[in-house]
């Protein structure tokens, strides 16, 4: 969930694999913070590697990349949990971790399924991950040469330490993310890919927001794209794709970040999605990348990638309105903008940093989030007061050692701990201990996976 491909270059996106030293975005407009904003502080002066955090966040453990799953591409990437096991998605495959002791997290499992960006999810017995360049064929030992397939592949994990390859869906311009949507006994992905690529054997024109995958739970490896809706759009051109799509399906809705515009949805019927409203912020946001729903689903909180994930946007150069996280209230069915938040410590030229990966802490009455900002770290933020979300905590590292990319690509909340993947050093394992925050530990999951929200 961090770039889009070179070969679709034309959505604006950056890619880090060929801009890993990309330089500040140039500002565009006033860089001084509007009242619903976060002013910065100076530059961080952390030393390199160096832990810093707020006085109610503790850095509890750190687990670092092993063989086979460290190699200098092997970059960790999202996350999924269920029971007491966690997953871990990698460029090199995936990982499966035992976390029924948090302060000791132990590796169960390690796959070598090299590809892009491996984006994972977990449902009963199966794994999915979601591949976004295009490889020599579906298994695991394919190649990047003669490119002919991408899309998803699918495991069956009954047996954590022996992960088994079940099958795969390929799908129009890979799959960059994807967002389950369980219903009625079935369960339906929405696979979220920028495109079109008129060169392209694997990405044609035309391309729409999303494709539905159906993943029959009795019969997994005959799973095939089922549905790619027309859901009519504005001023996109013949760019279209999403980046990442967040699936509320007890409140029957969905919230779209689709490069040029953020999307509410109407997923009532799940292989029939219908448009409910169109956002746009061309003053602000270049990559709509994300979106998160409060619980009561009165809110949308969408994420800014300027710069694709590679350039160091937190900084005093940037508006703190970019690179950010803008605030939706959802007033008559209705998206309307509220206010922006930014990390409010300025990260040093060499910091990679922008709004990324993050979750909802389940706590009643309180919109409260803890969210990766790659090199800018771990941020916990309220956002109750839509128009003045502020933050509560933070966790961070100073510039990585070796420069390049790295930081926490995802970071979420699972029954009483925050568990970041951070590209280069591994899981970090984090804990809040704050008067805001610790009503969430009376709620305890069975299972999560971000982009599929539940309520508590």
């Amino acid at each position: 969930m961090i770039f889009a491909k070179v070969r679709r270059a034309a959505l604006g996106a950056a890619f880090l694999l060929v801009t890993a030293c990309a330089a500040s975005p140039e500002p565009e407009g006033d860089a001084s913070p509007p009242a619903s904003g976060q002013p910065q502080t100076s530059a961080s002066q952390a030393a390199p590697g160096e832990v810093l955090t707020s006085d109610n966040v503790t850095h509890v453990v750190n687990v670092p990349r092993t063989a086979p799953l460290n190699g200098p591409m092997d970059w960790n990437t999202d996350l999924a949990f269920q029971g007491d096991y966690l997953y871990m998605g990698n460029f090199g495959g995936f990982s499966i971790f035992d976390i029924s002791e948090p302060t000791t997290p132990k590796i169960v499992s390690q796959v070598s399924c090299p590809a892009q960006q491996n984006d994972v999810s977990v449902y009963e017995n199966l794994l999915i991950l979601s591949i976004d360049a295009p490889r020599s064929g579906e298994d695991c030992d394919s190649t990047e040469s003669q490119a002919s397939w991408e899309g998803l592949r699918i495991f069956d994990v009954s047996d954590k330490k022996s992960p088994k390859y079940v099958g795969a869906v390929a799908t129009e311009c890979g799959s960059h993310t994807h967002t389950m949507v369980p219903k009625d006994g079935k369960l339906f992905v929405y696979v979220s890919s920028p495109g079109p690529e008129p060169s392209s054997e694997t990405c044609p024109p035309p391309h729409q927001l999303l494709q539905i995958v159906e993943v029959p739970l009795d019969d997994p490896k005959s799973a095939k794209v089922v549905a790619s809706p027309e859901i009519p759009i504005e001023g996109q051109g013949e760019a279209t794709g999403c980046h990442d799509i967040t699936a509320y399906p007890e409140k029957n809705l969905a919230a779209a970040a689709c490069f040029g515009d953020g999307f509410l949805l109407d997923i009532t019927d799940p292989v029939s999605p219908k448009l409910i409203q169109q956002v746009t912020d061309d003053e602000n946001f270049q990559i709509w990348h994300s979106a998160t729903f409060n619980n009561d689903a009165t809110k949308v909180l969408f994420t800014d990638e300027l710069g694709g994930g590679s350039a160091p946007t937190c900084s005093a150069q940037v508006p703190v309105t970019k690179g950010a996280n803008a605030v939706y209230d959802i007033v008559d069915g209705k998206l309307e903008k509220r206010g922006y938040f930014k990390i409010p410590r300025e990260q040093q030229e060499t910091e990679n940093c922008v709004a990324h990966n993050g979750s909802l802490l389940p706590i009643p009455g309180k919109d409260i989030m803890v969210q990766a900002w790659y090199q800018g770290g771990v941020s916990f933020l309220d956002f109750t007061d839509s128009a003045n979300p502020k933050e509560i905590g933070f966790f961070e590292r100073g510039p990585y050692p070796e420069r390049g990319i790295a930081g926490s690509w995802s970071a979420y909340y699972y029954n009483g701990y925050v568990y970041s993947a951070d590209i280069q050093m591994g899981l970090d394992v984090l804990r809040i201990d704050d008067p805001l925050t610790d009503p969430a530990k009376n709620v305890k999951m069975d299972d999560f996976n971000v982009q599929t929200q539940k309520s508590y």
